[in-house]
């Protein structure tokens, strides 16, 4: 075990003397930003936070712990699951979530202008009132920060029509280790002018830069948006129907798959009966203008297997339909802690995963409750448990997890970022000749490894 280190001799007094806004030692609010949703605890607290309240801010904090070697934590909203954000003794917690500002929407050029710390939920109402969205649609809308999701490129219900956090940012400001100020992209939704530094930060969980404003594509608010649900037998058939979708061409905006104990916990926490139509539910929407036929095309294929059926004619209908997937995490986090795990894994081997986790925890005698974001093969395994320190079967089914992911040709996270949770099934994932390629950079960009050290690569 590491020895926790003390943060050096004059480091707060020197972030004091520079001006820095809200420079505290104080043990209460050292605790408070210290951990993340993972359920990582670290050694001990950190030893010191500036809550930035500008850009100005952000670079001398960064200035000092260079000249003093302190390790730095970027943080937002607290809410990633890998322990990205979980800061240890002698560290210096960076939260930037009073950074806050929506700058700009331009209904014209489709985009917005924002710092870090927006919650997504407040730039998604923002855009709608001028008839556009931000397309990536995370679980944790109403509470996470841009630049979190920007730093874990973070995904959502959207992504398989929309893609991920990457393909809506155009552009960053981003100040290095050094406290240097840059801007990466543009303001166009095309430009091929040097290299992709704007893609090399997004994902970078805070390894090589801290983000502090972003250019983000926005797109047009859907003229329509319907739902169709579908129960299955079991899992695997719920699957398969899923692959069929896409084997048919068929585009749709949402294809959501919930298994049996998932929807099991729903129905005893809400009150509601999913589980009696069957073992597995599936829900897919479609919009834009042709919504109406996309999704009678889908529910034509859903409905081959299905055991019970029904398509959303009008918002509301349609609303009520998706309601067992946004309800399945909160109500799961009811039971008690709850390891949330994100593999991804080829379509085409969607039923065969679904099986193999269920053989997991059996194998281990763990819960899990499997949902998946099934139009792009992306599984969320969540492993319950008592509250307290985790299990040693609920880390070894966690294990027994990433390595299926990689056996069936996939990726230890689609988007949930890699923090200190997978960092060693990273290593075995790229290999190590990537693993050189991605610690130069880190060296380059980060010379004395102040940034978020330990976490990613």
């Amino acid at each position: 075990m590491s020895v926790p280190r003390p943060l050096p001799a004059g480091f707060v007094e020197a972030l004091l003397e520079q001006g820095v806004s809200h420079v505290s030692t104080d043990p209460v609010e050292l605790a408070a930003v210290a951990v993340d949703r993972s359920g990582i605890v670290p050694e001990g607290p950190p030893g010191v936070l500036v809550r930035a309240a500008g850009v100005d801010d952000v670079q001398s904090a960064l200035w000092l712990a260079s000249e003093f070697e302190v390790p730095v934590v970027p943080r937002g909203g607290g809410s990633g699951v890998a322990g990205a954000a979980v800061a240890g003794p002698g560290s210096l917690v960076l939260d930037l979530s009073g950074l806050n500002r929506i700058l700009e929407v331009d209904p014209v050029d489709q985009i917005a202008v924002v710092e870090p710390g927006v919650i997504t939920a407040h730039l998604e109402a923002a855009a709608g009132r001028v008839g556009l969205r931000y397309a990536p649609d995370p679980a944790s809308a109403a509470i996470s920060t841009i630049g979190g999701n920007v730093a874990t490129n973070a995904g959502g219900l959207r992504c398989v029509k929309y893609g991920v956090t990457r393909d809506a940012v155009l552009g960053l400001d981003v100040v290095l280790a050094d406290g240097t100020l840059i801007s990466t992209g543009r303001q166009t939704l095309k430009g091929v002018a040097g290299l992709d530094l704007t893609g090399l930060f997004v994902g970078s969980e805070g390894t090589l830069g801290v983000v502090v404003g972003a250019t983000l594509r926005l797109r047009p608010l859907p003229l329509e948006t319907l739902t169709v649900a579908a129960a299955y037998p079991d899992v695997e058939s719920a699957a398969r129907a899923c692959a069929a979708v896409a084997a048919a061409r068929r585009e749709p905006s949402m294809l959501e798959l919930l298994d049996a104990r998932t929807l099991g916990v729903v129905d005893a926490v809400q009150g509601t009966s999913y589980a009696e139509r069957g073992g597995a539910l599936v829900i897919a929407q479609a919009d834009g203008a042709s919504a109406g036929s996309e999704i009678a095309a889908i529910a034509e294929v859903l409905g081959k297997e299905a055991t019970w059926i029904e398509q959303g004619l009008d918002d509301a209908s349609s609303a009520r339909l998706v309601e067992a997937r946004r309800l399945a995490l909160p109500s799961i986090e009811t039971l008690g802690s709850v390891l949330i795990e994100d593999i991804c894994v080829p379509r085409s081997r969607l039923a065969e995963a679904f099986r193999r986790v269920a053989e997991i925890g059996d194998r281990h005698g763990v819960r899990i409750y499997s949902f998946a974001h099934a139009g792009d093969g992306n599984l969320h395994p969540l492993i319950g448990y008592e509250p307290g320190p985790v299990p040693d079967a609920v880390v070894a089914a966690g294990d027994d997890l990433f390595a299926l992911a990689l056996e069936l040709g996939g990726t230890v996270s689609g988007e949930h970022g890699i923090g200190l949770l997978k960092r060693e099934w990273l290593h075995r994932e790229i290999g190590p000749e990537a693993l050189s390629v991605h610690q130069s950079i880190k060296t380059a960009l980060d010379p004395l490894g102040i940034l978020n050290p330990g976490k990613g690569y």
